[in-house]
């Protein structure tokens, strides 16, 4: 079954998550952007909380910007996707926390 990590290189959880997923593929979403069906995909599964509200890139947001819609952010900028997004099969995992280790069958 093919994984797919969702990140960008430059982050180090996604970097940890790779090296304990030595198959799966890596998607740097700042080069390569997410589809509208993607975002609409991982927002119906995850909402809100997709969104890195912690995130330097927020930080620098103006307030009038911050009110825009989680998909609209998020085609405006990438890296405001909480990081990793695994895929495994139709399934989505968001972080990479012992839940998400643990549903992957790595601990």
């Amino acid at each position: 079954m093919t994984l797919t990590i969702y990140g960008i290189k430059t982050c180090d959880t996604c970097r940890k998550a790779l090296k304990s997923l030595p198959g799966a593929e890596f998607r740097d979403v700042r080069a390569m952007p997410l589809t509208a069906e993607e975002r609409a995909r991982f927002l119906g599964v995850f909402g809100e909380s997709l969104i890195n509200r912690a995130s330097t890139t927020w930080r620098g947001l103006p307030e009038t910007e911050r009110t825009n819609s989680a998909e609209a952010l998020l085609a405006a900028h990438p890296t405001l996707m909480k990081r990793p997004v695994i895929q495994k099969g139709d399934t989505l995992y968001l972080g990479w926390k012992t839940d998400v280790q643990k549903s992957l069958g790595l601990i």
